[in-house]
């Protein structure tokens, strides 16, 4: 027969409510997504026109059509565009429940520096889906479309077929490659913040940076110079932008640390 009290670990305690808690935030997170899932399923139609808008405005009002090849093609491709816009509609929840559960565990401070954060991702975010939508889409989806041939003596005509998984698969790709990218302010001052990066370094690094945002752009863009440069810009400012904002986080370091720990 043990004893309970020779079962009993202090240390463990504290362990099991912090999984039970995590394992609560999942739930409502997990519960957000189906939610989220669900209303866009309903407006998957909607969303689809959404999407297919930038290639109707492409065609110059030429008749376009998009195909799918399997007969359980379009449904699946509905299945994942719901799941894609199921997630974007649930991330201010997942946020949410990302804050509840990482600041009972930080001092006020500590509370006031990573909030500000955490309200920056998704208007990045968003920023970077809409370069996409609004300026990459026309810019790309016309230089796709001028290699079309009308029909010629002798030849046969190169028309676009293109399949509805295949065109709102790069769509939301595209789109979510973006808005990712967008978060790289974001990650570089919370590193300045916590002290493996600072604002000398980065300016250092800012030749290799220049490589490497060209690189991503040309993996995350669609094979064309234009995609690449609409996205490396805007990257390169941000890069720029994230240098200013270490060197202000640089500074406001001296303040909290006079604050010292407060609950």
């Amino acid at each position: 027969m043990t004893d309970p009290e020779q079962d009993f670990d202090p240390l463990r305690q504290p362990v099991m409510a912090h999984l039970v808690e995590l394992r609560q935030r999942l739930i409502w997170s997990m519960l957000a997504i189906v939610v989220g899932f669900g209303a866009c399923y309903a407006f998957a139609p909607q969303i689809y026109a959404f999407l297919v808008h930038p290639l109707a405005d492409a065609s110059a009002g030429e008749p376009r059509r998009l195909i799918y090849t399997g007969l359980t093609e379009a449904f699946i491709t509905y299945i994942k565009l719901a799941l894609w816009g199921g997630c974007f509609l649930a991330f201010p929840v997942i946020a949410a429940q990302i804050w509840m559960f990482v600041a009972p565990g930080l001092y006020k401070h500590e509370r006031k520096a990573f909030l500000p954060f955490l309200l920056a991702t998704p208007v990045l975010f968003l920023a970077g889906a809409a370069l996409a939508y609004y300026f990459v889409f026309p810019m790309a989806w016309t230089f796709f479309l001028s290699f079309e041939m009308p029909a010629a003596p002798g030849a046969l005509p190169i028309q676009l077929e293109a399949r509805v998984s295949e065109y709102l698969s790069l769509s939301m790709t595209i789109i979510f490659a973006f808005g990712l990218a967008f978060q790289m302010p974001v990650i570089l001052v919370l590193l300045t913040r916590i002290g493996v990066l600072s604002a000398t370094k980065l300016s250092q690094f800012r030749r290799y940076a220049i490589v490497l945002i060209f690189v991503a752009a040309a993996v995350l863009t669609p094979p064309d110079v234009i995609s690449q440069i609409s996205l490396a810009l805007p990257l390169l400012l941000l890069y720029e932008l994230s240098i200013l904002a270490s060197r202000w986080v640089e500074k406001s370091r001296p303040e909290d640390a006079a604050a010292g720990p407060q609950a």
